[in-house]
């Protein structure tokens, strides 16, 4: 089956609301009818901003990059882009075709 992958890049304690922005982008998507999404924190990053961040015992926790995904019909990644450039949402994201399915 011909797929999108969306991907998202947000800071890990950066808010949309009250609610941190990977929870809210997973929990639209939900609402939006995708199949499925996952939030990966990274152990280092540095995004256009050009600051790094990385895990260390030192480091104020919430500084580190958090990759959101989702695999869904074109029809649904447009939805969820749409929803965030309604609300206005300055976010990073990458998207592209792929082919996905499920074996049995």
């Amino acid at each position: 089956m011909q797929s999108v992958y969306l991907k998202f890049y947000v800071a890990e304690k950066q808010r949309h609301g009250s609610a941190l922005l990977y929870e809210w982008l997973l929990e639209e998507a939900k609402r939006i009818g995708a199949p499925g999404g996952s939030a990966f924190r990274a152990i280092a990053g540095f995004g256009r901003h050009g600051r790094l961040h990385e895990e260390s015992f030192f480091e104020l926790a919430g500084e580190l990059p958090v990759q959101v995904e989702f695999i869904l019909e074109a029809v649904l990644a447009d939805k969820l882009l749409e929803e965030m450039r309604a609300r206005k949402i300055n976010l990073f994201y990458a998207r592209y075709a792929v082919e996905s399915g499920v074996l049995t």
